[in-house]
C-alpha cells in the first residue's frame, strides 16, 4: 500500500488492504524483508514522483545529416563520431560530414514458431567497441549475428544462439574491449571470442548430460559490462518464467574460472518481467528500471556484489543511460535527467529523443539532422 510519500509503502495482506484504516504493526527489518520476498505483491495507491527540474547546462550542436539508421538501435558511438547501420551499409558520421564505408549483408532469420507473449519485433542492433575497429550486428529477439572487422573489411565471425526461446530476449552481446567480445552461443550459454580472429577463448562443457553441475536453466538477455569491464550485467529469465538479472564476474572468468557465467550472482526475482532498461550507476551499483512485483514505473538500485536493495524512486520509464552518477531516460516528453541521490528528476530536455550516447554526449538522428547535447565537462 503506497503511502504517497516517495516510494514508501506498508505491507498488508489481502483482507487488510480492503479495510479503510488497517491496523499496522512494526516489524524488524529482517522479518519485513523476508515477508516481502515471500509475498505475491501487488500495488495499491500511487507513489510520489519527485520533479525538481532546473535549467540544464550543456552544449547543443545541430547539422544536416541525411543518414537514416535501420532503427533506433542502429546508431553507436565511434572514436571519430558515430557509426550508423543503414540500408546501404555502414556509415561513419563526424561533426562535419558522413561517409559510406560499404555494404553489409545481414544474417537472414529463419521462420520459427513464436510463443505467445509481448510483441518483441526482431530487428538488427549495432555494437561498436571503444577503438572503433570492429562492428557487430545482432538480431534482437532473433537467432543470428555477425562481427565485422571494419579495418580489413572482412567478417570475423557469424553468430548463432540457436532457436530455443530466442524471441523472448534481446541478443546477448557485448564488446569487453577492443580485443575480445562476449556473445550467446545458445539460449543458456555465453562465450568469449578473440575479436581479430573469432577464436573461441572459453571452451567448456555446459550441457545437462555432460556436466549437470554446471548446467544453467536460464535464458540470457541483454548484457552491459561494468565501467571497468570486470563484471557483466545480464537481463534474462529462468523457468517458469521469472525475470532474474544476473551479474557475472567477468574478471574471474577470463582469469580461469571457466564456469563463472553458469554461477552468476542472482540480484533479484522480478516476477514475470524482464527485458527492461538497466544501467551501471558505478562499478558496484546497478539501476534496474521498474520497482517491485509487478513493476511500478521507476528505478530500483541494487548492490552488484550482494543484490541488496539500496534504494528506489518513482517515475523514470524509457531507454536509459548512466553518466557521472546520473541517469538519463529517453521518455515521451524528452530526455529526463534523474539524480539517484535525490531520487528526483532534476531536468528535462523537452522534445529531445536521443538514440545513442558516448561519454556524456547524446545523439538524436531524425528529419535529416544530427542533433547532439553534451553534458557540462
Amino acid at each position: 500500500m503506497l503511502t504517497g510519500v516517495a516510494t514508501r509503502f506498508d505491507l498488508l495482506c489481502g483482507p487488510c488492504a480492503e479495510l479503510p484504516a488497517p491496523e499496522l504493526i512494526d516489524a524488524c527489518v529482517g522479518c519485513f524483508d523476508c515477508t516481502e520476498v515471500l509475498a505475491h505483491l501487488g500495488w495499491r495507491g500511487a507513489p510520489e514522483i519527485l520533479l525538481r527540474d532546473r535549467e540544464l547546462a550543456g552544449a547543443w550542436a545541430t547539422r544536416p545529416c541525411p543518414v537514416r539508421p535501420l532503427n533506433d538501435r542502429c546508431l553507436a558511438p565511434h572514436p571519430e563520431g558515430w557509426l550508423a547501420l543503414t540500408e546501404a551499409g555502414f556509415v561513419r558520421i563526424d561533426d562535419e560530414d558522413q561517409w559510406l564505408l560499404g555494404p553489409v549483408v545481414l544474417p537472414e532469420e529463419r521462420d520459427v514458431e513464436r510463443n505467445d507473449g509481448p510483441d518483441r519485433p526482431r530487428g538488427p542492433v549495432l555494437h561498436v567497441p571503444d577503438d572503433g575497429r570492429f562492428a557487430a550486428i545482432v538480431s534482437d529477439y532473433g537467432q543470428y549475428g555477425t562481427v565485422v572487422d571494419l579495418a580489413e573489411w572482412v567478417t570475423v565471425l557469424d553468430l548463432d544462439r540457436d532457436w530455443d526461446d530466442n524471441e523472448w530476449t534481446r541478443f546477448p552481446f557485448a564488446f569487453l574491449d577492443g580485443d575480445r567480445f562476449v556473445a550467446a552461443t545458445d539460449s543458456n550459454r555465453l562465450d568469449v571470442f578473440e575479436a581479430a580472429t573469432g577464436r573461441l577463448l572459453t571452451e567448456r562443457s555446459t550441457t545437462r548430460e555432460d556436466n549437470p553441475e554446471h548446467y544453467l536453466g536460464y535464458c540470457f538477455g541483454a548484457m552491459l559490462p561494468s565501467p571497468s569491464g570486470r563484471s557483466l550485467l545480464t537481463d534474462g529469465w529462468a523457468w517458469h518464467p521469472v525475470g532474474i538479472p544476473l551479474v557475472i564476474d567477468c574478471a574471474a572468468w577470463l582469469a580461469g574460472d571457466r564456469h563463472a557465467p553458469e554461477h552468476g550472482r542472482h540480484l533479484v526475482d522480478r516476477g514475470a518481467a524482464w527485458d527492461t532498461p538497466m544501467a551501471w550507476l558505478n562499478e558496484n551499483t546497478v539501476a534496474l528500471q521498474g520497482i517491485g512485483v509487478p513493476l511500478l514505473d521507476g528505478i530500483e538500485l541494487r548492490d552488484a556484489t550482494t543484490g541488496h536493495h539500496i534504494g528506489s524512486f518513482a517515475g523514470p520509464k524509457g531507454r536509459m543511460w548512466a553518466h557521472d552518477g546520473l541517469l538519463y531516460v529517453a521518455a515521451e516528453a524528452g530526455l529526463g535527467v534523474w539524480d539517484p541521490a535525490e531520487g528526483a528528476r532534476i531536468g528535462l530536455l523537452e522534445g529531445f529523443a536521443p538514440i545513442a550516447h558516448r561519454e556524456g554526449t547524446f545523439a538524436e538522428l531524425r528529419n535529416d539532422q544530427l542533433r547532439t547535447w553534451a553534458t557540462p565537462r
